[in-house]
């Protein structure tokens, strides 16, 4: 019984707020507000250089926090791809090398489905581990590897999640 492809598409595209935004927006504002205030009043003191260098290490993190993460997220899901054949879940992403995630349907235990708006949604291979966290979603560096593999539909969740389920009993 040969391989066939069910269905391919793409990630949600363009910049988006994930449910952890609603903490940590505010929380980027205070970091990066802060770390301004710092390092402009080192400065101003006439302080050593190191100590300005120091508060210009905090004021880019706070500009990461406050937009660069929602850049970030964006150039991770343009290089991102699904796929779904008769007996494997593939989720291709290609960011220098490539990387590739198939998940055999067969032994695929948990899948967990959230229906958004206008059809969209997502879909959840697995559980995250124990770092990985829906609040902090995968904006940032490092998060994606501790979380479980996904399907962030723009459309058509709905219809993806049947073929899932559809392709996982005819294998059974």
């Amino acid at each position: 019984h040969s391989e066939k492809l069910l269905w391919s598409g793409r990630p949600v595209q363009g910049l988006k707020l994930q449910r952890g935004d609603l903490y940590t927006i505010p929380f980027s504002l205070l970091w990066a507000g802060f770390a301004v205030f710092w390092t402009a009043s080192v400065y101003q003191s006439g302080a050593p250089p190191f100590f300005a260098l120091f508060g210009a290490v905090f004021v880019l993190i706070g500009l990461y926090l406050v937009v660069g993460r929602f850049f970030y997220d964006a150039w991770q899901r343009a290089r991102t791809s699904y796929g779904l054949t008769n007996k494997r879940v593939l989720i291709v992403h290609k960011s220098g090398n490539w990387r590739i995630t198939s998940l055999d349907l067969a032994s695929l235990d948990e899948i967990n489905f959230t229906e958004g708006t206008g059809g969209g949604g997502s879909l959840q291979f697995g559980r995250d581990s124990l770092y990985g966290s829906k609040m902090l979603g995968t904006s940032w560096p490092g998060t994606s590897r501790h979380m479980a593999p996904r399907y962030e539909l723009a459309t058509h969740a709905r219809r993806v999640y049947d073929l899932i389920l559809r392709a996982k009993s005819d294998g059974s």
